[in-house]
Order: structure tokens, then sequence, then C-alpha cells
């Protein structure tokens, strides 16, 4: 995992850093010195423009064009305060203007089809919620140092920031005493997914799940599926009141009635290792009750999504209330409509913080849906990830990734982590599929795939 702070953890790390500021600077530079040379291909007959301000963003950059002076490239140096509207012609363009504490705007001059590399981050970027500040030079790579803002995961941040690099210049101790949050890796992942045991057999890892309902049946078969496909040996499926057509001949179909089903659930789940609830299954007021029966008495880890999760803010008592009853693992994944149903106002531009909170008010691991997937647990411990992409914006997606979910939970994975891995096997299957054209049920066909390549 990567190490993720904030401006101002990162104004802490400073502050508890054991050596000078000067010799920190020094590394900074040099870290920017060394991508600019991988960026030309060379050094020989290269021109470099470097755009410095005043504070220590403009000094990394200062670092940079002095050690690229010394190799033989001709660098011109920039006030940032004082840019002409247009640059000469160059190989590169470094942004070393502002940093993670810039709060203003700034008129980024024009480059040309000059690439830019951008110190720290992208001049204008806010380094904690990823918005601009007026108009941003935009980045063809960042070099971020210590750790990575939460500014460059987030969009537009993240479209701003281009390839990410991160280098660390001796910062780890004070990073590893004030990072609470990480960026998942495909190693990460690898780690908390198991192998079958050698002794594994169908009822080691069943999930149930209860989806779907009238006209909307499709997203129970994409749940139940997506739980085989990602290691479930059994799935049981009930759509109360209705069969689902088409669903996988794996899954076995339990019927149930279509009111007053929460009981007959409950009777046989402690045959099961984990539930899913909610994708498709309506939101009239019997379904609404029986759902937070099931949710609250079901002694399994649980996945809540959908209309699960309308279910529980749709009670006198509000979600969190209601979510703190349960006393085994729970994680909710809900979008921005859905979290605004839960708290009653938006995300807000800080997700890491949103999502923390809703975390800490309910006692759930959250999954906070976006460009950028935001996984906190009730302690506060944050995990981004950011495998997935716009291919992940179509109908139903959200339906595979809790059936995902639910199959490492029946695993045994804990609920921080099966959040976090099955939203980078989400969104890495996702990435299997073709640019144009996938659907949500591509996803879970391209999971073997995905698993077999983590080892």
């Amino acid at each position: 995992m990567l190490p993720i702070v904030t401006p101002d953890e990162m104004r802490a790390v400073d502050a508890a850093a054991s050596e000078p500021s000067a010799v920190l600077i020094e590394r900074a530079g040099a870290a920017v010195a060394r991508a600019a040379v991988r960026m030309l291909g060379g050094t020989y007959g290269r021109t470099v423009h470097v755009i410095a301000g005043k504070g220590n963003n403009g000094a990394d950059g200062r670092v940079a064009a002095r050690l690229l002076a010394a190799r033989g490239v001709k660098v011109t140096l920039f006030d940032a305060a004082a840019c002409p509207p247009a640059l000469p012609p160059a190989d590169l363009v470094i942004d070393a203007a502002y940093g993670t504490g810039f709060r203003g705007s700034w008129n980024p001059p024009d480059v040309g089809e000059a690439p830019v590399l951008a110190v720290d981050v992208p001049s204008g970027v806010d380094a904690l919620t990823g918005e601009a500040f007026g108009e941003v030079l935009a980045a063809t790579r960042t070099v971020t140092f210590a750790a990575i803002k939460p500014g460059l995961l987030l969009p537009p941040g993240s479209e701003l920031a281009g390839a990410l690099e991160l280098v660390d210049i001796g910062l780890g101790e004070g990073v590893a005493a004030h990072a609470h949050a990480h960026l998942v890796q495909p190693d990460d992942v690898a780690g908390w997914v198991p192998s079958r045991r050698v002794d594994a057999h169908k009822w080691r890892a069943a999930v149930r799940v209860v989806a779907g309902s009238g006209g909307m049946t499709g997203a129970a078969r994409l749940a139940a599926e997506a739980a085989m496909r990602a290691g479930a040996g059994m799935v049981h499926l009930s759509a109360p009141g209705t069969f689902v057509a088409g669903a996988a001949a794996e899954v076995v179909q339990r019927p149930l009635p279509a009111k007053a089903w929460a009981a007959e659930v409950l009777d046989t789940i402690d045959r099961f290792h984990a539930l899913v609830v909610g994708p498709g299954l309506g939101r009239d007021d019997d379904t609404t009750a029986q759902t937070r029966k099931l949710a609250v008495d079901a002694l399994v880890p649980t996945v809540i999504d959908g209309d699960g999760l309308f279910a529980m803010a749709w009670n006198a008592d509000g979600a969190a209330a209601l979510l703190r009853r349960r006393t085994t693992p729970t994680v909710l994944t809900p979008h921005d409509g859905e979290y605004s149903l839960l708290t009653g106002a938006a995300p807000g531009a800080d997700r890491l913080v949103a999502t923390r909170r809703l975390a800490a008010d309910t006692g759930c691991v959250v999954l906070l849906k976006g460009p950028a997937t935001v996984v906190a647990d009730p302690h506060g411990d944050v995990l981004v990830v950011t495998a997935g992409d716009a291919r992940l914006a179509t109908a139903g997606t959200g339906d595979v990734l809790s059936g995902i979910i639910g199959a490492l939970l029946a695993a045994g994975v804990p609920a921080f982590h099966a959040a976090a891995a099955g939203a980078w096997l989400h969104g890495r299957a996702a990435q299997l599929a073709p640019a144009r054209g996938m659907v949500a049920g591509d996803i879970a066909a391209h999971l073997p795939a995905v698993l077999e390549a983590l080892g």
C-alpha cells in the first residue's frame, strides 16, 4: 500500500523531520531532475523551462534546474508570479510554481506542445479534494514526495496530474506516524484474497443473496453470478415473490414469498458465510421492513447495497442507530445519492472525511463509490482504490461489486480488506473488457482471469 496524507498531515510530517529542510529540498529537486531526464530521453541538446514560485515547491524546481543545467540541458527559469503569457518552445516544462498550501489562482502560461512535469501537485490543484483553483497547467507526470496527496487521486486533480510518481525523500517515519489512508496496490489484493484450501468444499464459502423484484431481476442475477465468479463455493439466491430468469445454472434459487420473508431467510442463514442484501429488491413498505429485520438480525458478515441502503435510511431512528445494532461485520456500498439518503447530506469535496464519518456513525465498513473508490472502517483507517475507470459508469456494475465483496467475506477476508479488494477486482476486471460497449455482466466474466493473474 502507498501512503496518502492530507496537506495538514504533510505539514506535521515536515515539522517532525529530523533533517534540515535544505537537505529535503535537495533530495526532492534531484528526484524531479531524474524524472525530467527520463521524460526527455536524455540531456544532449534538450531545452527545459522551469516555472518556480517562492515557496518550497519553487525551491525544489530551482534545485532541479541547477542539476539539469549541470548535465548540459539548456534551462530557463521563469518566476511564477511574472510569467509571460506564452513560453518559448521547449522539450519539457517543469511546473514548480505552487505546492500543496496554495489557495489562490494563477494564470499559467501557454506552453505549446511541451510535456509538463509537475512538482508535488499541479499548481492550482487542491491537494485535499482535487478541485482546481481556476486554470491549471495539466501535467504529463507528477512527482510527489513522501506520500500521495488525496487531490492527486480525486477528479479533476487525478486527470490534471497525469502519471503519478511517489518519491521517498527520507520522511518515512513521519509518514508512518501520520498516514491513516493508503492507496491499494495489486500485491495488497494478492495478499488479502485467499486461495482455496486443499480440503475445501462448496459449503466452506457459501453466500446467500437476497435481491431482485418484479422487473428488477437483473440486479439479482448480476450479484449472484459475480459471487460465484469471485470464488463463492455455493450461492443461494432469493428474489421475494419472483423467479430470476436467466440466472446461472450454478446458482441455487430459493423461492420466497412476496411479503413477510425475512424470518424464512434467517431460519437458515447460519449455513452461509456471508449475506448480500438489497440490489434491485424494491422499496415498498413491507420490503423495506423485511430488509431491515434481515440486516439487523443476520449473524453473518453482510453486504448492504442498493435498495438495502434505502431501507436502512427509511426508518424513524435513522440508519446509524439501526446499523449499530448489528453484531457481525457489515459493508455498506453507497454511491453519492445513497450516501445522501443515509446521512441527509451529500459527501462533499473531502471524500475521505465523508466516508470516515459514515463509517464511524454506523460502525460499518463504508465503500463510497466514485472515480476513486474510498473505503473506511469505523476506526478511521482508509483505503483508496483507483483500479476502475469510466467503463464502470453503466447500469448494474454496483450489483456485481456487491456480489464480489460477498464472496470475499464468505472466504473469511475481513470486511475492510474485502471491500477494498472487491473494488480493486471489480475495476481491474472492467479494464479487461472493451473500452466501448462493456456491460455489467462482462465484469463477472473477466473475474477468473484477474484472480488467476494475482497468483
